[in-house]
């Protein structure tokens, strides 16, 4: 009678749960190291949008000033994404805007990979 009375009482993970909950954890682990650089490299072409813009504002700049102060700034930030080519150039209420869309592939086992869209604006 006691032996029973001690198996009901215990707690805890069985080997193979603990497997199942390690496998989740390192597929979500190699997903975030895939997807955290593109996210960091969306963020500092957002930066790099709204510096531009605001020195440009300040500058009155033409065009092409403006394409090679990001070109500047994105050699800096080591940005491979965008190129000047991808980068649009508005003026909207007297205000300079620039924006860029890109979609960047990210491999992650075999032939199966995730596709993302981004659009960056200086707004």
């Amino acid at each position: 009678m006691h032996y029973f009375t001690a198996i009901q009482q215990q707690k805890g993970f069985s080997l193979s749960g603990l497997l199942v909950i390690s496998f989740f954890l390192i597929i979500l682990a190699l997903l975030g190291m895939k997807l955290v650089p593109v996210y960091l490299e969306y963020s500092s072409i957002h930066k790099n949008l709204v510096a531009t813009a605001k020195e440009a504002g300040t500058q009155d700049s033409d065009f092409n000033q403006i394409k090679l102060a990001f070109s500047k700034r994105a050699q800096i930030d080591n940005i491979k994404s965008i190129t000047v080519q991808d980068i649009k150039i508005s003026k909207v209420n007297g205000r300079t805007v620039l924006s860029a869309q890109y979609s960047k592939q990210i491999p992650l086992v075999s032939n199966i990979s995730l596709n993302i869209d981004f659009e960056a604006t200086s707004e």
